[in-house]
Parts: C-alpha cells; structure tokens; sequence
C-alpha cells in the first residue's frame, strides 16, 4: 500500500515540480543562471543585528541539504532506477532552483519576528499570503511528522548502519551516543545551531568531493562510458515501468529529497537570516541546490558506477549499503572509516536543521511559546533519533518519501498563488541595481 501510495503522489508532484520549474524560469527570466547574482549576494556584508547572517542561514540551509539523500539516497536511487535516474537529477536541479529562488523570497516577505530572530517558511507565507492559515497549518503539521519524526530517524539509521559497518555494536548503544551530542547543540538554539553548521559544512563539503575526485582520476578511463550510460538510460523505452518514466521519477524523487528544490523547507531556514531584500536571499539559496545535486549528488553517483555495484542483491535497503561497497571497493579498509565520518557530518548537519525546521513549524500554532514547549519538541526529536537506529529503514524511507510528495504539492500551489509577489520583488531588485 505504502509502494502504491508512494508512485501516485510522486507522479502527481514531479509533474507539478517540472510544470513549475519550467514556468517560473520563463517567468523569472532564467533567474537560476545569473550566479554573477548569486556570488556577490553571498559575500555582501549585512549589519543588521537581528536574525543570523546571510552567509550563516546559507551554510545552515546547506547543511539541511546535503544529508543522506545525498549519500544514501543517490545510490538507492541507482540501484532502484538504474544510471538514467543520475541525468533526471541534474535536469530537475536546473529547473527546480526557480522553485527554490520563489520560495525564498516568499518566505523572507512573510517571515516574522521571534524575539532577536526571525521564523518564516511556507506556513507563514502560506497563512499570511494566501489567508489560509488551516493550509499554513496542515504543512506546519506534515513537517513535524516528516522532519522531525521521518527525517531524523532516517538520519540516525544511516549512521547506525555505518558505525555498525566499521565496528560491530550494538545500534541502541550508537543510538544513545548520538542523542547525547545532538543534545547538547540543539539545547543551544538558533544561534548554537547556525554557529556550528557555519563551520562544519564547508569542510565536510570539500572532504567528500576532495574524495570523489581522487576515486574518479583513478578510474579515468571509465567516466566516458559512465556518462553516456547514464544519458543512454535515461531516454530508455524498454518498459514504462523500468525504463523512462521510472528513472525520471526516481531521479526527480531522490533529486528534491536531496536538494529540497520545491519543497519550500528550505525557505524556513533561509527566513531567519539578517536581510531586507528577499530576491538577494533567493539568489544565495539557489547556489545551496546546485552544490548540493551537481557536487554531492554527483560525487556519490561516481563513486558508485565506478564499481560492479550492479551484482549486489540485497534486502531492507537504506542505499548506504551501496555506498559502503563502493568506498571498500576502492579505497579498502580506509573507505569504510572516510564514509563513517561523511555520513556523520552529512547526517549531524541534517539532525540539527530537521529539528530547527521542526521548532519553527511548532512556533506557528502557538502565539507565545514557552520553554517547556520547547523542551517537549527536543525529548520527542532525541526519542525519533534513537527510534531511527533500531528501526527497519524500507518503513522509513517509504513513509518520509509520501510525506515529503505532499509538501511539494502544497508548496507548488502556493508559489503559483503568490507568483506576482516574487514577480515584483525580483522588478524591484533590478531596478534598484
């Protein structure tokens, strides 16, 4: 039933997500290509004291994006999909990051102040643009079950199999070990949080394409038939089920679970930083998906076709079994302990953001939030992630995947509802340049 569910709103939500890309890059002008824009956004200086600084809510928002979708999911995404799902990323990344570039401007127009800081995201923009505040709601709801109860543990269960993969103990021991140290941040608040993610990303991002790299210049000579196995792939007819129609969803799928293009989760985060000018923001967030799908992402996808990972057979797959036998395979005994420490720092970043997104959802049902609200939020996100260690990941992934296809497709009605509000803040910009 799960499986079934699962095909039918992800074949409803990457029409909707490709629809939207596409009208939004002709809208925008192809707004997701001005990385001119981009740069010179990131590195302006801001002194407004209130919220985080761009570049802090860009390095936060990042770490939400590259967690295990990135890892875990690219190689589930080949083993169920086949290469020519790796092509349907790439093409979703270029026509999705109009999404995100509209869902960050939205969510800075209608973002509020939370005492020195800022809570925003669809629910905001969603009960305060549209006036549907039982819609803002539903989303502040389905985030709560899916990051906080769905993303969490799929974290905490591909660090378990990785931990368990090095050295044998028992998964409620690392279970134990892991809700202490994301305690002890996540009890910091915002600041602790966006402080933490600001240093970790950048050097967790440049070990795992420092490593990709080192793999693919070995195996130099295999990248040419790589590529084209994966554009061959992707345009294959062979059966609507395995071939064409499957790697596209499943590309797009894995593609957005990785990045969060559409999804609107991003612009949670992204509403907390210390600007004024929404489109400045939406072009800071667009760099997160591109380094995201076409680094991460692509990093793990070569890593993997540049082993026989085609023979493995196995059950109750998380995809960072995959992983895992690709890093062995070239790397021996060492690439066991270099993915522990990358699925560690990609999952940690993720925890700490999921949970983040998890307390700005809660703030919108209560007006005035107290700490024993708080405190009840952090018991419920450290008991998922413990849950997530011991649990069967197929039930996970299945579950989050439905969830997420529903915040899509509530997100990408929105974006449509208030496409003259993102029209004009990008008019705006220009004209002010």
């Amino acid at each position: 039933m799960l499986e079934i569910l699962n095909k039918i709103v992800w074949a409803v939500a990457t029409a909707l997500i490709f629809i939207s890309g596409i009208y939004f890059t002709i809208k925008l002008e192809a707004v997701q290509f001005n990385f001119k824009e981009m740069f010179k956004n990131l590195l302006k200086r801001n002194n407004k004291n209130c919220g985080i600084t761009p570049i802090q809510s860009f390095l936060m928002t990042l770490g939400s994006r590259i967690g295990v979708g990135s890892i875990a999911g690219v190689s589930l995404a080949l083993y169920i999909g086949g290469p020519g799902s790796i092509f349907w990323m790439w093409v979703s990344v270029f026509l999705s990051a109009s999404n995100t570039f509209s869902e960050t401007v939205l969510g800075i127009i209608y973002r509020k102040k939370d005492g020195s800081d800022y809570k925003g995201g669809p629910p905001y923009y969603i009960k305060y643009g549209l006036n549907k505040p039982i819609l803002g709601g539903i989303y502040a709801i389905l985030i709560l079950v899916s990051y906080v109860g769905g993303f969490v543990g799929i974290q905490g269960n591909t660090i378990t199999k990785s931990v368990i993969d090095l050295v044998n103990i028992p998964p409620f021991i690392i279970g134990v070990i892991l809700v202490l140290v994301t305690s002890l941040i996540i009890y910091g608040g915002l600041k602790k949080i966006a402080s933490f993610s600001s240093k970790l990303v950048p050097f967790m991002t440049l070990l795992y394409v420092g490593i990709a790299i080192f793999i693919s210049l070995k195996n130099i000579n295999l990248l040419p038939n790589i590529f084209k196995e994966i554009i061959i792939s992707a345009f294959s007819l062979k059966s609507i089920y395995g071939g064409f129609l499957y790697s596209l969803i499943i590309g797009i799928q894995r593609g957005i679970f990785s990045n969060e293009a559409g999804l609107g989760t991003g612009s949670i985060t992204s509403s907390t930083a210390s600007t004024d000018s929404p489109t400045s923001q939406g072009y800071i967030q667009m760099l997160g998906i591109y380094i995201t799908t076409l680094l991460i992402c692509t990093s793990t996808a070569l890593i993997v076709m540049t082993t026989n990972y085609k023979e493995l057979v196995l059950n109750d797959v998380n995809g960072i079994e995959i992983t895992s036998y690709a890093f062995k395979y070239h790397l021996g005994s060492f690439g066991n302990l270099l993915l522990f420490i990358s699925v560690l720092l990609f999952s940690f970043t993720t925890i700490l953001t999921g949970y983040y997104d998890g307390e700005s959802s809660l703030k919108y049902f209560l007006k005035k939030i107290k700490p024993y609200h708080l405190n009840i939020l952090k018991i419920i996100s450290l008991l998922v992630l413990f849950l997530g260690c011991i649990l069967s990941s197929t039930i996970l992934w299945s579950l989050v995947d439905i969830l997420v296809a529903f915040l899509a497709l509530i997100n990408i009605y929105t974006l449509f509802k208030l496409k003259d509000d993102i029209f004009y803040e990008l008019d705006i910009y220009r004209k002010n340049k």
